[in-house]
């Protein structure tokens, strides 16, 4: 009787430890979010009061609502506000896509970026942009079928009676280098001016974007967003493997086909409204993940990280160098590119190699 009651204790006290443990990286997670959620604002802030025309940053947001002198106003609402908005929105798209995909695949390097998603849609894009000469919510939905077929013709090829992350990047780095080879191709034919806004455009620029550049994005987001979080937990279960999926009742095949879609709309957005931004689905979510501590995917968190680089980035590129402003996309893959060398190396050294 007295063994029954002490395994009883010991078993409470297990539990008691492990309900507290589970509060702790519930409180992290929490606060991480909360942080994250104002580093957003103070760089959304930031980016609307730096500028050839400087504003006070108190006086920042009675400019966004039409209250202050009238050049805060117009320098806020018209020339920044926009800008910012968008640079917003496309760092959450490409660091929830870039969730998305590490946690489908179970490998860092498995992003857009790598996998040649983003140059798939770049290709569709451009091809839009200088053959039919769309623009707006047309050329935003031609990236995300691009980067959709990309993604079903690099599994197509990758899925050897299972699929693995290993020859998915791999397959996703030939498919890009096509991709990339066939975008320059139709760069090169184009006519002088839509060459030159395809090399803007392919850089990853949010120079002189106005609000027609936001709504396809906006619009996008709204629907992709809320889905993306719903699914999350089964994107936690899914990264355990496909076993413990199936037994907790989930249809793996159809779960993994639904958040393969979610993942390349959400790269496309980006895509369509900025272009190729580089290694911000990269960095975003492996940062998110070991700052939060989550053992899930950090969708949430991704997102208000890709917000922060690519807002960030942008300031950056416009008041760094006199006269001169350097694309988003120049700068994030600047961050991105030594990370990229850093995991290939960690990974090596650690035995990852698939």
């Amino acid at each position: 009787m007295s063994t029954t009651l002490a395994d009883t204790t010991v078993d409470r006290d297990a539990v008691a430890l492990v309900i507290k443990a589970r509060r702790r990286v519930t409180r992290r997670i929490a606060l991480v979010t909360i942080v994250m959620a104002a580093g957003v604002v103070f760089a959304f802030s930031i980016s609307l009061a730096i500028g050839d025309f400087r504003v006070p940053i108190w006086r920042v947001l009675p400019a966004v609502f039409g209250s202050g002198h009238p050049e805060e106003v117009f320098a806020v609402q018209e020339l920044r506000l926009p800008r910012a908005l968008l640079g917003l929105l496309v760092g959450a798209a490409f660091g929830m896509s870039g969730a998305v995909f590490q946690s489908l695949a179970r490998n860092p390097l498995a992003s857009p970026d790598i996998l040649g998603i983003s140059a798939g849609g770049s290709l569709s894009a451009v091809f839009a942009l200088t053959v039919l000469g769309v623009s707006g919510l047309a050329l935003s939905l031609s990236a995300t079928a691009g980067a959709l077929v990309t993604a079903v013709l690099i599994y197509i090829l990758a899925y050897r009676q299972g699929l693995s992350s290993y020859r998915l990047v791999l397959v996703g780095i030939g498919v890009g280098a096509v991709a990339t080879a066939s975008t320059q191709y139709f760069w090169t034919r184009a006519h002088t001016y839509d060459a030159a806004s395809v090399a803007v455009w392919l850089s990853g620029s949010l120079n002189g974007r106005e609000w027609e550049s936001i709504r396809p994005i906006l619009f996008m987001l709204v629907v992709l967003v809320p889905v993306t979080l719903a699914l999350g937990k089964q994107l936690k279960t899914l990264e355990l493997g496909d076993d413990s999926a199936k037994a907790v009742g989930i249809a793996v095949q159809r779960a993994r086909a639904m958040l393969l879609l979610l993942g390349v709309a959400l790269a496309g957005a980006g895509i369509g409204a900025a272009g190729p931004v580089a290694f911000v689905a990269f960095v975003c979510a492996p940062i998110a993940r070991r700052v939060s501590r989550s053992p899930g995917p950090p969708l949430l968190q991704a997102a208000l990280l890709g917000s922060i680089l690519v807002l960030v980035a942008d300031l950056v590129g416009r008041v760094a160098l006199p006269s001169t402003e350097v694309p988003v996309g120049i700068l994030t893959g600047l961050i991105g590119a030594p990370y990229l060398l850093w995991v290939l190396a960690t990974t090596n050294s650690s035995g990852q190699g698939d």
